[in-house]
């Protein structure tokens, strides 16, 4: 990030002049990614300053970026049509690590039938893992080339026919690659969450609308065994991804009936955008495909993401993120197995048990409602109106603790066998802090770099989903318990 030139109101008041003097609707996006963002037009002395920017209806907030006046800018979408888009994206992004994680109990009786140990069978569920993040950067590539609307709903599709496919494998080769296979593809919307964040929604609005994509987000890996556990108990083990079939499929016909394109280039002039015609068309990609000359080029899509990760405050947050969420893979493709002989604990058992992590993701997602925006008020206070993206991080103080303090206790529990009431309280304690953690790596990435909100969004979850297959993979069964409090 780039220093101030100027300190006080004074030097924020002087960086929208230098914009608003220069172009009609100024960038203030590219504003605030090198010398903060002024959010808030009552911190400023002179009002002329901000005369000609559009500012939300409470009359101070200023909407960043600046909205065209084109009615299919997404930006000027009814508050309807953008939540009803932000919905579909966070229940297709749910399901992702929701039949990921729904494996994590189905090993138990695979390894029965297949007459496999439960490490060998959880090899599929590393493979899985895996391509959840390669998924993601494809995804963003191929939006950036086809657009956002076609590729969302021919993986879908895919992650339809895949899911289908797990649900009547018969062998574990079988089974292995239809997993593979529906990992890549049903993180289309995991993956590109940000991405459409941003095209839908201003500036001000980004951490509440990103803590309702990551609420479903974090909750997916927990609900999956939740009932995954109960079908288990009293059906065969192809029924846990029958109902991820039955999810999918719910998906894909809201995206065909109600999702749209987002993609809206704000670089060109209005007469030159292209006018939506057919929702059909767009969903097929046959409208995006006329002006595909207004996008990145397939070279520059792909040459993008690396772009971004090349970004020293990308890489070292990624790398963070990646080494406090890969546990929340590592323990949901063993706990089952823990749980089985410590606390002599059937399947309804640990159905049960996984209400904790659920109950402490929602009490997360409820808390960061109001604490992610409570943070960066705070910061503004301080700085005399300016909001830089590292304001987004301050949350982490509180986080971290519960993140820590909740994985080593959880290792403690498992290692020495104290009683399943602790170990619960202890996993609450970790998932409550992934929770806010989650929602500030994101929010301050996409403020540094707002232009590459996909690619940003792509790397989370690629570097999540590495931390999670390196666990998942190479944890010892038998031992892996100590490593929960060793790896701290």
């Amino acid at each position: 990030m780039a220093e101030f030139p100027d300190e006080g109101k004074n030097g924020a008041s002087n960086q929208i002049e230098s914009s608003s003097s220069t172009q009609l609707e100024p960038d203030l996006d590219e504003i605030g990614e090198t010398r903060g963002y002024i959010v808030d037009a009552s911190l400023i002395q002179d009002k002329t300053l901000v005369e000609n920017l559009k500012l939300a209806n409470d009359g101070h907030t200023i909407l960043i970026p600046q909205p065209s006046e084109d009615p299919n800018d997404p930006l000027n979408w009814s508050w309807f049509k953008k939540h009803r888009m932000l919905i579909i994206i966070s229940a297709t992004a749910f399901l992702a690590d929701y039949g990921s994680a729904t494996g994590a109990v189905s090993l138990l009786p695979q390894s029965v039938i297949w007459g496999m140990t439960p490490d060998q069978v959880n090899h599929s569920q590393a493979g899985n893992v895996f391509m959840l993040g390669v998924g993601g950067l494809t995804t963003i590539i191929l939006s950036a080339y086809f657009g956002r609307l076609p590729v969302l709903f021919y993986f879908v599709i895919l992650a339809l026919v895949t899911a289908i496919w797990c649900s009547a494998a018969t062998s574990f080769d079988s089974f292995m690659a239809a997993r593979i296979l529906n990992g890549f593809f049903s993180t289309v919307a995991q993956g590109g969450g940000l991405m459409f964040v941003k095209d839908l929604f201003f500036f001000h609005e980004h951490p509440r609308k990103i803590n309702i994509w990551a609420g479903f987000v974090i909750l997916s890996p927990y609900v999956g065994p939740l009932f995954t556990a109960f079908i288990l108990s009293a059906t065969k083990w192809n029924w846990g991804f029958g109902l991820l079939t039955i999810l999918t499929g719910l998906c894909l016909l809201a995206i065909v009936f109600f999702a749209d394109e987002t993609y809206y280039n704000r670089k060109i002039p209005v007469t030159q955008r292209p006018v939506p015609q057919s929702r059909i068309k767009r969903l097929f990609g046959i409208e995006q495909w006329k002006t595909v000359q207004q996008r990145s080029t397939l070279w520059e899509a792909t040459v993008r993401p690396f772009k971004v990760v090349a970004k020293p405050t990308v890489f070292i947050s990624m790398t963070y993120y990646m080494c406090t969420f890969a546990w929340v893979v590592g323990i949901n493709t063993t706990l089952s197995i823990f749980l089985t002989p410590l606390y002599n604990f059937g399947l309804r058992q640990i159905g049960f048990f996984y209400f904790t992590p659920v109950v402490a993701a929602i009490l997360g997602e409820v808390i960061g409602h109001w604490l992610h925006d409570l943070a960066g008020r705070i910061f503004m206070r301080r700085n005399n109106g300016v909001l830089e993206p590292e304001a987004r991080l301050i949350v982490i103080w509180l986080s971290t603790p519960f993140v820590v303090s909740g994985l080593i206790l959880l290792g403690f529990c498992l290692q020495n066998g104290y009683h399943y009431m602790l170990t619960s309280l202890a996993w609450g304690l970790y998932v409550f802090g992934i929770m806010i953690t989650t929602v500030a790596i994101a929010s301050y990435n996409l403020d540094c770099y707002p232009e590459g909100s996909g690619e940003v969004g792509a790397w989370l979850n690629q570097f999540r989903t590495i931390g999670g297959f390196i666990i998942s993979y190479e944890q010892d069964i038998e031992g892996g318990a100590g490593a929960y409090y060793m790896i701290m």
